[in-house]
């Protein structure tokens, strides 16, 4: 799976801003970006004109100040790590262009069109070194999408440079030629991704996973994004704050799921969100006069914008929002209510004067001074417009009768539909589901590849999974999960997991016969097709008939082998799934050998507090169905580390751990 976000598959996102085209030897750089100070002092100067000694040196003291950053964030490190390695390699051949005595053009092309390279790479790794945590693992594709468009435009420059024409020595030469081909490389693996931690995300902010609030899924995620301390919590508190003042930084959907994750991490901590979030909130508002040391109610702040709401009105849900916030949503295409993702019985909305006379009297009271209502910019009105007519135009090419013409458009909205929340509406209005669908039997590996890819993009939004689904869709996937390349099949693995969140989809999936293929995934996939698999396998488990559709697949010896192998990392998630299985007569029969029970009082007795949960409920389950299990788990010692998790376990395992420990009594007594 290369294309991951934390809402519901694999997604893709690119940034425009990255997406500058370089090709024009002769265009002047004019990129001004801001410095920021990250622990040290630097000072670059930048200068637009063609002094290429002026050039060489900005281009050498940005290299060094990327250089000295190290502290990137977990998730994006050891990219940013290779994105500098990678940039310090050009080094040699800018001492060698110091030394000249003359400049011909073709150093002054080079020089500049480096420089705007170097530049977006520095803009990268800033954020990545002090951007929001959570942002970057949620939205972890688009940054892996950012890194690659560096190395192709990096790759493009060294490429299109005639270094025999600079009089550089072979030695540097030969290393610009690895480094091309490193770069060559590295554009096309993306295998960096901690899959674990998309899936973890992905769950979390589920509506219909039971796995949602999952404690051990939140403590893990919070580990994995080093947000465990009071003070880890503050700093990303401040990051997000400033990532949403941002001009355009963040959609409404975004900045729902970073601050919905936050909370969560914040509760573990027995923080409220209002504590540090809404705070702050209220005291970054350059419209508030207030003092920060004035907590402005919950109930004031509108879901969406986190803002004061000055014209509050309810929807059919009964949820009130800012009203040009709520607008905005339905504008977009959504027909869900943002904090409750109910489908609305309608669109009308109703003032709330009861809330509205609240917050005067509230304001009265406190001596507080409302903002002023901003005048709406029609900007962002004039950018949707131009996404509807670029989808149309790319919807029109997907029917084309020129091959190229298909490839190409199907391959653009891929892009445009891993972007964000408001292509997928768009594309979904503009009649591209029922094309794709049809593509994805195209006899075409690279056009089904990026259709299948598509398809998992848009059926991030919950509408769509319907479209998709009664297009005919999952037949098509099934198929190219059997036969498609590689990335094709792993993508068409999470296309199954995201439209099996709609229990309709689990049945047709079931009868589709589109177990047998994702059991083979896990045991004989890549990585990251077993994990794609894995957390398909696990969601169509959830219905009782896919269970012994699984078990007739095969199911548990991939499971049992998972076990065997820690360095895979998907203990947990294996027993989970085994705990489904164990729940069906069938599957009890086919995990109950002793082998078996001997694993799982191993990893009762030595796992990871995880590990000792997962494997404390699945012997629970098996031993409440047949007591025999229980008898062979006390042959391998389980009662002492049963007590101990009773007392010290996290706590679904002290639950599960007595459960199991009565049980065993009563049997006993018998």
């Amino acid at each position: 799976m290369d294309e991951s976000t934390g809402d519901g598959g694999n997604v893709e996102e690119v940034t425009a801003a990255e997406e500058e085209t370089i090709d024009d030897d002769d265009a002047a750089v004019e990129i001004h970006d801001e410095e920021e100070s990250i622990g040290t002092t630097v000072d670059i100067v930048v200068s637009v004109e063609d002094d290429c000694n002026g050039l060489v040196n900005e281009i050498v003291s940005v290299i060094e100040f990327l250089d000295q950053i190290s502290d990137y964030r977990r998730t994006q490190q050891k990219e940013c790590f290779n994105l500098v390695r990678r940039l310090k390699i050009l080094n040699p051949v800018l001492e060698e262009i110091r030394d000249f005595d003359e400049f011909p053009d073709t150093c002054k092309h080079f020089l500049h069109r480096l420089r705007k390279v170097i530049l977006l790479a520095k803009k990268l790794l800033q954020t990545c070194n002090n951007g929001s945590k959570i942002f970057l693992a949620l939205d972890s594709e688009s940054i892996m999408t950012r890194f690659h468009s560096i190395y192709e435009k990096l790759n493009r420059v060294l490429v299109k440079t005639h270094f025999h024409e600079l009089n550089i020595s072979d030695d540097v030469k030969e290393e610009i030629d690895a480094l091309c081909k490193q770069l060559k490389k590295a554009k096309r693996r993306t295998d960096t991704q901690d899959i674990e931690l998309a899936v973890d995300m992905m769950v979390v902010f589920s509506k219909t996973d039971p796995r949602n609030a999952d404690s051990a899924i939140i403590e893990r995620l919070a580990k994995k994004l080093e947000l465990q301390t009071m003070d880890d919590l503050k700093r990303e508190t401040i990051a997000i704050k400033s990532l949403i003042q941002e001009k355009g930084g963040l959609n409404i959907e975004t900045k729902q799921h970073i601050i919905e994750l936050l909370s969560k991490f914040k509760k573990l901590q027995g923080v409220e969100a209002t504590d540090i979030l809404y705070e702050p909130s209220i005291a970054n508002n350059k419209s508030f006069t207030k003092s920060t040391s004035l907590v402005l109610p919950h109930e004031f702040l509108c879901p969406i914008t986190l803002e004061i709401m000055l014209e509050p009105v309810i929807i059919s849900t009964g949820q009130t929002y800012e009203k040009e916030s709520i607008e905005k949503w339905f504008e977009a295409g959504h027909k869900t209510c943002p904090k409750t993702r109910q489908t609305l019985a309608h669109l009308s909305l109703a003032p709330n004067y009861a809330l509205k006379n609240l917050l005067l009297q509230w304001c009265e009271e406190n001596n507080f001074k409302l903002p002023e209502k901003e005048t709406c910019s029609s900007q962002s009105e004039n950018v949707l417009d131009e996404q509807k007519d670029e989808v149309s135009l790319l919807v029109e090419a997907l029917s084309s009768s020129q091959l190229e013409e298909q490839r190409k458009s199907v391959k653009q909205m891929r892009l445009l539909a891993r972007e964000n929340p408001e292509n997928r509406v768009i594309i979904a209005n503009a009649g591209g589901i029922p094309l794709l669908v049809q593509l994805l039997s195209y006899p075409d590996s690279g056009i089904q590849e990026n259709a299948v890819t598509t398809i998992l993009n848009l059926s991030i939004d919950e509408d769509n999974k319907k479209l998709i689904s009664n297009e005919g869709a999952i037949p098509s996937i099934i198929e190219i999960l059997q036969n498609g390349n590689r990335e094709a099949r792993e993508n068409s693995a999470a296309a199954l997991f995201s439209l099996s969140m709609l229990d309709e989809n689990k049945v047709t999936i079931g009868l589709s016969n589109g177990i047998p293929p994702l059991v083979e995934l896990l045991q004989n996939g890549t990585l990251r097709g077993k994990k794609d698999a894995l957390t398909a396998l696990f969601n169509l488990s959830l219905n009782s008939a896919n269970k012994g559709r699984a078990i007739d697949a095969g199911i548990v010896q991939p499971l049992l082998q998972l076990l065997k192998d820690q360095n895979l990392g998907m203990i947990d998630e294996a027993l989970s799934i085994l705990l489904l299985l164990a729940s069906h007569p069938e599957g009890r029969q086919a995990i109950g050998q002793l082998s078996f029970i001997e694993t799982l009082v191993e990893f009762i007795r030595e796992g990871t507090p995880k590990n000792k949960e997962c494997a404390t409920s699945v012997l629970l389950e098996l031993g409440s169905n047949n007591s025999s299990f229980i008898l062979a788990a006390l042959q391998f010692g389980v009662y002492e580390h049963l007590v101990e998790i009773a007392s010290s376990g996290t706590n679904r395992a002290q639950r599960k751990a007595n459960a199991l420990i009565q049980l065993i009594s009563k049997s006993e007594q018998i």
